[in-house]
């Protein structure tokens, strides 16, 4: 019997602001420059009014958010998981999701009181970015915005390692897994960020329990999370933890494991400007490919690709117009 969704994802709801400004405003600020930084409303509240929002780009973001929308711009069906505050940031973020083409238990709930989770993403003309994240409501994030429905109506669970971070997220995370095992599901699961792995190892440990489906990392992230210090060993370690896995190798393209062996997926050159939200996409596109009838390797190869596009232009997605392109690009070759 066929699945409603290809991927159901959980994570955190974040608007990202994507805004241009100069070094001067990042030293008068005291921001630092290039890192992603969390901070508190006041600092968020000051920073927001000292930018112009209006000339302002703004869309629904977040990792798996990120990945959820690839999905359905490669052709596959997904739903999201998340929680938004009834502000007016919480209802754009809906619409956004909505007009995307994914479901969301937004939907079906009354948004709560509180404050939308934003992401200030400050470019300067050299094409660094600077990232200042409010968390908001999204850092309550808990079991109660899973929809079991949804969930055991889909091929692939998706989690978001940004989770990790609270004893709630934790619990979300574990939650859902064990919902989708007892019901046949395959589990994916991303480390979202070296500090991740680095500064919660034992939670994400024990949240992968004996093993996750299909793991999507980074080489430092491989590396950091086995304690190993080359790929080679990283990439052996890693078989105990996923029964498949996607690393991601920044130019140098990606290594995947079938479960049965290594493909190594060739990089596209291009010009980089902006590597963020590259990962998310690789993820995104290669789950809608294996999930509608792509081999590993074809998947990789439409996954690399996506993500070589998304890195030439700002902001970590695509329209739809360029995911149309691709796809049929791959079928002309």
């Amino acid at each position: 019997m066929s699945k409603k969704y290809n991927v159901y994802g959980i994570g955190n709801a974040l608007v990202d602001i994507v805004t241009e400004v100069d070094d001067q405003f990042l030293s008068e600020h005291k921001i630092e420059k290039g890192f992603m930084t969390l901070v508190d409303e006041d600092t968020q509240t000051r920073l927001s009014s000292a930018i112009n929002m209006e000339n302002s780009n703004k869309q629904c973001g977040g990792s798996v958010a990120n990945s959820v929308i690839a999905v359905a711009q490669f052709g596959g069906t997904s739903y999201y998981s998340c929680k938004v505050a009834n502000d007016d940031l919480g209802k754009f973020y809906r619409d956004d999701l909505k007009s995307n083409g994914v479901d969301t238990n937004l939907d079906h709930h009354d948004l709560e009181s509180g404050i939308t989770g934003k992401c200030l993403v400050m470019t300067t003309d050299d094409a660094t970015r600077t990232m200042n994240t409010f968390l908001g409501i999204t850092s309550n994030y808990s079991r109660s915005e899973i929809t079991e429905a949804a969930l055991k109506d889909s091929e692939y669970l998706y989690i978001e390692g940004y989770l990790v971070t609270s004893e709630n997220g934790q619990d979300a995370m574990k939650y859902a897994k064990k919902i989708a095992e007892e019901n046949g599901i395959k589990t994916a699961l991303t480390f979202s960020d070296p500090s991740m792995v680095k500064y919660f190892r034992d939670p994400m440990e024990s949240v992968i329990g004996a093993s996750v489906d299909l793991l999507f990392c980074n080489e430092e992230e491989a590396m950091l999370y086995t304690g190993k210090d080359n790929l080679q060993e990283a990439r052996e370690a890693l078989k105990k933890d996923a029964k498949r896995f996607a690393i991601t190798l920044g130019k140098n393209g990606a290594m995947i494991y079938d479960g049965d062996t290594f493909i190594d997926i060739e990089p596209y050159e291009v010009n980089a400007i902006d590597t963020n939200g590259a990962g998310d996409l690789f993820a995104g596109a290669f789950l809608a490919g294996i999930t509608n009838g792509r081999s590993y390797a074809d998947a990789g190869k439409l996954a690399s690709l996506a993500s070589s596009r998304v890195v030439t232009q700002f902001g970590p997605r695509l329209e739809w117009h360029q995911a149309k392109d691709i796809m049929h690009h791959l079928q002309m070759h």
